[in-house]
Protein backbone atom coordinates (compact mmCIF):
# COMPACT_ATOMS: atom_id res chain seq x y z
CA UNK A 1 0.00 0.00 0.00
CA UNK A 2 1.05 3.64 -0.41
CA UNK A 3 2.60 5.24 2.64
CA UNK A 4 0.69 7.48 5.05
CA UNK A 5 2.27 10.70 6.31
CA UNK A 6 3.08 10.67 10.02
CA UNK A 7 1.46 14.10 10.38
CA UNK A 8 -1.78 12.62 9.02
CA UNK A 9 -1.63 9.75 11.54
CA UNK A 10 -0.96 12.20 14.37
CA UNK A 11 -4.04 14.20 13.39
CA UNK A 12 -6.12 11.01 13.20
CA UNK A 13 -5.37 10.04 16.82
CA UNK A 14 -5.30 13.66 18.05
CA UNK A 15 -1.70 13.25 19.15
CA UNK A 16 1.18 15.67 19.47
CA UNK A 17 3.84 15.17 16.81
CA UNK A 18 7.33 15.47 18.32
CA UNK A 19 10.02 15.48 15.64
CA UNK A 20 13.28 13.62 16.23
CA UNK A 21 16.79 14.99 16.27
CA UNK A 22 19.04 14.82 13.24
CA UNK A 23 20.82 11.46 13.01
CA UNK A 24 22.98 10.96 9.90
CA UNK A 25 23.89 7.45 11.02
CA UNK A 26 20.38 6.07 10.37
CA UNK A 27 20.32 3.36 7.71
CA UNK A 28 16.70 3.62 6.57
CA UNK A 29 17.46 6.16 3.90
CA UNK A 30 15.22 8.84 5.42
CA UNK A 31 16.24 12.50 5.25
CA UNK A 32 16.23 13.64 8.88
CA UNK A 33 15.52 17.29 8.19
CA UNK A 34 12.64 18.61 10.28
CA UNK A 35 10.50 19.41 7.27
CA UNK A 36 10.95 15.96 5.80
CA UNK A 37 10.21 14.21 9.12
CA UNK A 38 6.83 15.93 9.33
CA UNK A 39 5.99 14.42 5.93
CA UNK A 40 7.55 11.03 6.69
CA UNK A 41 5.63 8.24 4.96
CA UNK A 42 4.91 5.08 6.98
CA UNK A 43 3.81 1.76 5.53
CA UNK A 44 2.96 -0.41 8.56
CA UNK A 45 2.29 -0.48 12.31
CA UNK A 46 4.00 -3.33 14.18
CA UNK A 47 5.24 -4.23 17.69
CA UNK A 48 8.65 -2.99 18.74
CA UNK A 49 10.32 -6.39 18.31
CA UNK A 50 9.17 -6.59 14.67
CA UNK A 51 9.77 -3.00 13.64
CA UNK A 52 11.61 -2.26 10.39
CA UNK A 53 12.30 0.92 8.43
CA UNK A 54 9.04 2.48 7.32
CA UNK A 55 7.15 1.16 10.35
CA UNK A 56 5.58 2.93 13.31
CA UNK A 57 5.78 1.10 16.64
CA UNK A 58 4.57 1.44 20.23
CA UNK A 59 6.22 2.14 23.57
CA UNK A 60 3.43 2.20 26.16
CA UNK A 61 5.65 3.19 29.11
CA UNK A 62 8.64 5.53 28.90
CA UNK A 63 10.56 3.23 31.25
CA UNK A 64 10.99 1.03 28.16
CA UNK A 65 12.41 3.90 26.11
CA UNK A 66 15.89 2.35 26.15
CA UNK A 67 14.61 -0.36 23.77
CA UNK A 68 14.20 2.28 21.07
CA UNK A 69 17.98 2.51 20.79
CA UNK A 70 17.97 -0.87 19.05
CA UNK A 71 14.88 -0.43 16.90
CA UNK A 72 14.83 0.14 13.15
CA UNK A 73 11.37 1.73 13.36
CA UNK A 74 10.87 5.06 11.64
CA UNK A 75 8.41 6.42 14.25
CA UNK A 76 6.92 5.59 17.63
CA UNK A 77 3.75 6.20 19.64
CA UNK A 78 4.40 7.11 23.28
CA UNK A 79 2.45 8.35 26.33
CA UNK A 80 5.00 11.11 26.96
CA UNK A 81 7.84 12.73 24.99
CA UNK A 82 11.06 10.72 25.09
CA UNK A 83 14.16 12.92 24.92
CA UNK A 84 17.26 12.07 22.93
CA UNK A 85 15.79 9.85 20.21
CA UNK A 86 16.09 10.61 16.52
CA UNK A 87 12.78 9.23 15.25
CA UNK A 88 9.50 11.16 15.35
CA UNK A 89 7.07 10.49 18.17
CA UNK A 90 3.28 10.71 18.33
CA UNK A 91 2.46 11.51 21.97
CA UNK A 92 -1.03 10.53 23.16
CA UNK A 93 -2.76 9.92 26.49
CA UNK A 94 -3.79 6.38 25.57
CA UNK A 95 -1.06 4.85 23.36
CA UNK A 96 -2.77 1.44 22.98
CA UNK A 97 -6.00 3.02 21.77
CA UNK A 98 -4.10 5.19 19.31
CA UNK A 99 -1.93 2.30 18.10
CA UNK A 100 -5.05 0.18 17.54
CA UNK A 101 -6.58 2.92 15.42
CA UNK A 102 -3.40 3.25 13.36
CA UNK A 103 -3.13 -0.54 12.92
CA UNK A 104 -6.66 -0.54 11.55
CA UNK A 105 -5.70 2.26 9.18
CA UNK A 106 -2.95 0.11 7.68
CA UNK A 107 -4.99 -3.11 7.82
CA UNK A 108 -8.67 -2.24 7.51
CA UNK A 109 -11.22 -4.86 8.53
CA UNK A 110 -12.40 -7.15 5.75
CA UNK A 111 -15.84 -6.11 4.56
CA UNK A 112 -18.15 -8.80 3.20
CA UNK A 113 -19.07 -8.53 -0.44
CA UNK A 114 -22.66 -9.17 0.60
CA UNK A 115 -24.02 -7.80 3.89
CA UNK A 116 -26.71 -10.49 3.96
CA UNK A 117 -27.99 -13.45 1.99
CA UNK A 118 -27.55 -17.21 1.71
CA UNK A 119 -24.73 -18.89 -0.18
CA UNK A 120 -26.00 -21.35 -2.79
CA UNK A 121 -24.12 -24.23 -1.19
CA UNK A 122 -25.70 -23.71 2.25
CA UNK A 123 -28.30 -26.26 3.40
CA UNK A 124 -31.29 -24.83 5.29
CA UNK A 125 -34.19 -27.00 6.42
CA UNK A 126 -37.61 -25.73 5.27
CA UNK A 127 -38.80 -25.44 8.87
CA UNK A 128 -35.85 -23.23 9.91
CA UNK A 129 -36.30 -19.46 10.23
CA UNK A 130 -33.36 -17.35 9.04
CA UNK A 131 -33.71 -13.57 9.11
CA UNK A 132 -33.26 -11.99 5.69
CA UNK A 133 -30.71 -9.53 7.15
CA UNK A 134 -28.16 -12.19 8.03
CA UNK A 135 -25.40 -13.85 6.00
CA UNK A 136 -25.15 -17.62 5.65
CA UNK A 137 -21.81 -18.58 4.13
CA UNK A 138 -20.78 -21.57 2.01
CA UNK A 139 -21.32 -25.06 3.38
CA UNK A 140 -23.42 -24.00 6.37
CA UNK A 141 -25.98 -26.55 7.55
CA UNK A 142 -29.08 -25.37 9.44
CA UNK A 143 -31.37 -28.16 10.56
CA UNK A 144 -35.06 -28.34 11.43
CA UNK A 145 -36.75 -25.75 13.67
CA UNK A 146 -33.66 -23.56 14.02
CA UNK A 147 -34.00 -19.77 14.35
CA UNK A 148 -31.27 -17.30 13.30
CA UNK A 149 -31.74 -13.60 14.09
CA UNK A 150 -30.88 -10.52 12.08
CA UNK A 151 -27.35 -9.29 11.48
CA UNK A 152 -25.65 -12.65 12.08
CA UNK A 153 -22.80 -14.12 10.08
CA UNK A 154 -22.47 -17.89 9.98
CA UNK A 155 -19.09 -18.57 8.39
CA UNK A 156 -18.19 -21.53 6.21
CA UNK A 157 -19.00 -24.98 7.50
CA UNK A 158 -21.05 -23.97 10.56
CA UNK A 159 -23.52 -26.64 11.68
CA UNK A 160 -26.74 -26.00 13.60
CA UNK A 161 -28.46 -29.19 14.66
CA UNK A 162 -32.26 -29.26 15.20
CA UNK A 163 -33.93 -26.70 17.43
CA UNK A 164 -31.06 -24.24 17.90
CA UNK A 165 -31.88 -20.57 18.43
CA UNK A 166 -29.48 -17.69 17.74
CA UNK A 167 -30.16 -14.04 18.60
CA UNK A 168 -29.17 -10.88 16.73
CA UNK A 169 -25.71 -9.88 15.48
CA UNK A 170 -23.97 -13.15 16.35
CA UNK A 171 -20.85 -14.36 14.58
CA UNK A 172 -20.04 -18.05 14.28
CA UNK A 173 -16.65 -18.72 12.71
CA UNK A 174 -15.80 -21.70 10.47
CA UNK A 175 -16.43 -25.17 11.83
CA UNK A 176 -18.59 -24.19 14.80
CA UNK A 177 -21.06 -26.89 15.79
CA UNK A 178 -24.22 -26.42 17.87
CA UNK A 179 -25.82 -29.64 19.05
CA UNK A 180 -29.64 -29.84 19.26
CA UNK A 181 -31.53 -27.24 21.25
CA UNK A 182 -28.68 -24.83 22.02
CA UNK A 183 -29.58 -21.18 22.58
CA UNK A 184 -27.42 -18.09 21.94
CA UNK A 185 -28.31 -14.56 22.99
CA UNK A 186 -27.42 -11.41 21.05
CA UNK A 187 -23.90 -10.47 19.90
CA UNK A 188 -22.39 -13.86 20.78
CA UNK A 189 -19.08 -14.70 19.08
CA UNK A 190 -18.00 -18.32 18.72
CA UNK A 191 -14.55 -18.84 17.23
CA UNK A 192 -13.50 -21.62 14.89
CA UNK A 193 -14.25 -25.26 15.73
CA UNK A 194 -16.02 -24.49 19.00
CA UNK A 195 -18.49 -27.23 19.96
CA UNK A 196 -21.55 -26.23 21.98
CA UNK A 197 -23.86 -28.84 23.49
CA UNK A 198 -21.89 -32.07 23.09
CA UNK A 199 -22.80 -34.90 25.45
CA UNK A 200 -21.37 -34.63 28.94
CA UNK A 201 -18.88 -37.16 30.26
CA UNK A 202 -21.32 -39.05 32.47
CA UNK A 203 -21.49 -42.85 32.76
CA UNK A 204 -22.78 -45.45 35.18
CA UNK A 205 -21.38 -48.93 35.65
CA UNK A 206 -23.98 -51.60 34.83
CA UNK A 207 -23.04 -55.29 34.65
CA UNK A 208 -19.40 -54.38 34.11
CA UNK A 209 -20.08 -51.87 31.35
CA UNK A 210 -19.94 -48.06 31.34
CA UNK A 211 -23.33 -46.94 30.07
CA UNK A 212 -23.98 -43.26 29.21
CA UNK A 213 -26.11 -41.21 31.58
CA UNK A 214 -29.03 -39.25 30.08
CA UNK A 215 -27.99 -36.24 27.98
CA UNK A 216 -31.35 -34.52 27.61
CA UNK A 217 -30.44 -30.90 28.39
CA UNK A 218 -29.01 -28.06 26.34
CA UNK A 219 -26.58 -25.12 26.48
CA UNK A 220 -27.73 -21.54 26.90
CA UNK A 221 -25.24 -18.73 26.22
CA UNK A 222 -26.39 -15.24 27.16
CA UNK A 223 -25.68 -12.02 25.26
CA UNK A 224 -22.23 -10.52 24.62
CA UNK A 225 -20.32 -13.74 25.32
CA UNK A 226 -17.19 -14.58 23.32
CA UNK A 227 -15.88 -18.15 23.17
CA UNK A 228 -12.41 -18.99 21.85
CA UNK A 229 -11.39 -21.53 19.23
CA UNK A 230 -11.63 -25.26 20.00
CA UNK A 231 -13.51 -24.70 23.24
CA UNK A 232 -16.19 -27.20 24.26
CA UNK A 233 -19.25 -26.59 26.42
CA UNK A 234 -21.30 -29.71 27.23
CA UNK A 235 -25.07 -29.85 27.42
CA UNK A 236 -26.85 -30.40 30.73
CA UNK A 237 -28.02 -33.84 31.79
CA UNK A 238 -31.64 -32.71 32.14
CA UNK A 239 -31.56 -28.89 32.18
CA UNK A 240 -29.21 -26.24 30.84
CA UNK A 241 -25.51 -25.57 31.06
CA UNK A 242 -25.45 -21.74 31.25
CA UNK A 243 -22.88 -19.09 30.38
CA UNK A 244 -23.65 -15.65 31.83
CA UNK A 245 -23.82 -12.40 29.87
CA UNK A 246 -20.55 -10.69 29.04
CA UNK A 247 -18.33 -13.64 29.90
CA UNK A 248 -15.20 -14.10 27.78
CA UNK A 249 -13.78 -17.61 27.33
CA UNK A 250 -10.36 -18.31 25.81
CA UNK A 251 -9.28 -21.08 23.43
CA UNK A 252 -9.14 -24.74 24.49
CA UNK A 253 -11.45 -24.51 27.50
CA UNK A 254 -13.66 -27.39 28.68
CA UNK A 255 -16.89 -26.63 30.55
CA UNK A 256 -18.72 -29.79 31.57
CA UNK A 257 -22.41 -30.64 31.84
CA UNK A 258 -24.74 -28.77 34.21
CA UNK A 259 -22.27 -25.95 34.93
CA UNK A 260 -23.47 -22.39 35.54
CA UNK A 261 -20.94 -19.67 34.71
CA UNK A 262 -21.72 -16.19 36.03
CA UNK A 263 -21.74 -12.86 34.24
CA UNK A 264 -18.58 -11.13 33.02
CA UNK A 265 -16.20 -13.97 33.90
CA UNK A 266 -12.75 -14.20 32.30
CA UNK A 267 -11.79 -17.83 31.67
CA UNK A 268 -8.30 -18.32 30.23
CA UNK A 269 -6.92 -21.06 28.02
CA UNK A 270 -6.91 -24.73 29.06
CA UNK A 271 -9.22 -24.25 32.03
CA UNK A 272 -11.24 -27.34 32.89
CA UNK A 273 -14.51 -27.02 34.85
CA UNK A 274 -16.01 -30.29 36.02
CA UNK A 275 -19.71 -31.08 36.01
CA UNK A 276 -22.30 -29.18 38.07
CA UNK A 277 -19.82 -26.51 39.20
CA UNK A 278 -20.69 -22.83 39.17
CA UNK A 279 -19.08 -19.41 39.35
CA UNK A 280 -20.36 -16.04 40.47
CA UNK A 281 -19.99 -12.79 38.57
CA UNK A 282 -16.64 -11.21 37.57
CA UNK A 283 -14.66 -14.35 38.38
CA UNK A 284 -11.21 -14.75 36.78
CA UNK A 285 -9.80 -18.22 36.11
CA UNK A 286 -6.21 -18.05 34.84
CA UNK A 287 -4.63 -20.57 32.47
CA UNK A 288 -4.90 -24.30 33.25
CA UNK A 289 -7.07 -23.84 36.34
CA UNK A 290 -9.12 -26.90 37.24
CA UNK A 291 -12.39 -26.84 39.18
CA UNK A 292 -13.68 -29.98 40.90
CA UNK A 293 -17.28 -31.01 40.27
CA UNK A 294 -20.17 -29.66 42.38
CA UNK A 295 -18.34 -26.63 43.80
CA UNK A 296 -19.06 -22.88 43.65
CA UNK A 297 -16.58 -20.03 43.18
CA UNK A 298 -17.87 -16.76 44.63
CA UNK A 299 -18.17 -13.36 42.98
CA UNK A 300 -15.03 -11.44 42.00
CA UNK A 301 -12.70 -14.28 42.98
CA UNK A 302 -9.42 -14.72 41.08
CA UNK A 303 -7.76 -18.12 40.71
CA UNK A 304 -4.08 -18.15 39.68
CA UNK A 305 -2.64 -20.22 36.84
CA UNK A 306 -2.43 -24.02 37.20
CA UNK A 307 -4.42 -23.97 40.43
CA UNK A 308 -6.66 -26.85 41.44
CA UNK A 309 -9.85 -25.90 43.28
CA UNK A 310 -11.37 -28.73 45.31
CA UNK A 311 -13.90 -26.93 47.54
CA UNK A 312 -16.28 -23.96 47.53
CA UNK A 313 -14.62 -20.54 47.44
CA UNK A 314 -16.00 -17.43 49.14
CA UNK A 315 -16.37 -14.16 47.21
CA UNK A 316 -13.48 -11.72 46.75
CA UNK A 317 -10.68 -14.25 47.17
CA UNK A 318 -7.33 -14.54 45.39
CA UNK A 319 -6.20 -18.17 45.36
CA UNK A 320 -3.16 -19.98 44.03
CA UNK A 321 -1.74 -23.50 44.04
CA UNK A 322 -3.01 -27.05 44.03
CA UNK A 323 -4.92 -27.39 46.20
CA UNK A 324 -5.71 -23.70 45.85
CA UNK A 325 -5.23 -21.60 48.99
CA UNK A 326 -5.10 -17.83 49.63
CA UNK A 327 -2.22 -16.30 47.74
CA UNK A 328 -0.40 -14.99 50.82
CA UNK A 329 -0.41 -18.51 52.26
CA UNK A 330 0.84 -20.00 49.01
CA UNK A 331 3.62 -17.39 48.88
CA UNK A 332 4.85 -18.66 52.24
CA UNK A 333 4.78 -22.24 50.94
CA UNK A 334 6.80 -21.27 47.86
CA UNK A 335 9.32 -19.43 50.04
CA UNK A 336 9.83 -22.51 52.21
CA UNK A 337 10.07 -24.80 49.17
CA UNK A 338 12.93 -22.77 47.74
CA UNK A 339 14.86 -23.35 50.99
CA UNK A 340 14.25 -27.10 51.22
CA UNK A 341 17.70 -28.17 49.85
CA UNK A 342 19.42 -25.87 52.34
CA UNK A 343 17.21 -27.12 55.20
CA UNK A 344 17.90 -30.74 54.22
CA UNK A 345 21.65 -30.15 54.48
CA UNK A 346 21.19 -28.43 57.84
CA UNK A 347 19.18 -31.37 59.20
CA UNK A 348 21.87 -33.82 58.07
CA UNK A 349 24.52 -31.73 59.82
CA UNK A 350 22.47 -31.77 63.02
CA UNK A 351 21.99 -35.53 62.75
CA UNK A 352 25.74 -35.97 62.41
CA UNK A 353 26.39 -33.77 65.43
CA UNK A 354 23.77 -35.55 67.51
CA UNK A 355 25.29 -38.91 66.55
CA UNK A 356 28.49 -37.92 68.34
CA UNK A 357 26.63 -37.57 71.61
CA UNK A 358 25.12 -41.05 71.68
CA UNK A 359 25.04 -42.53 75.18
CA UNK A 360 27.49 -45.46 75.63
CA UNK A 361 25.87 -48.89 75.64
Amino acid sequence: MAGIAISELANQVQGELVLGQSDPSRSDGQDDSQGHLAALLLIAAVPLSQARPGCITLVDDIKHADKLARTQASAVITPAPIPGISIPQIVVKNPHEAFTAICKRFKPAVVLDRPHGVHPSASIHPSASVDRETFIDAGVSIDADCVVGAGCHLHRGVTLMPGCKIGRDCQLFPGVVLYPGCVLGDRVILHANTVIGAHGFGYKLVNGQHLPAPQLGWVEIESDVEVGANTTIDRGTYGATRIGAGTKIDNLVQIAHNCTIGKHNLICSQVGIAGSSSTGDYVVLAGQVGLKDHIHVGDRTQIGAQSGVAADVDPDQILLGSPAVPIYQQAQVYAVMSRLPEMRKAIRRMETQLGKFKAPE
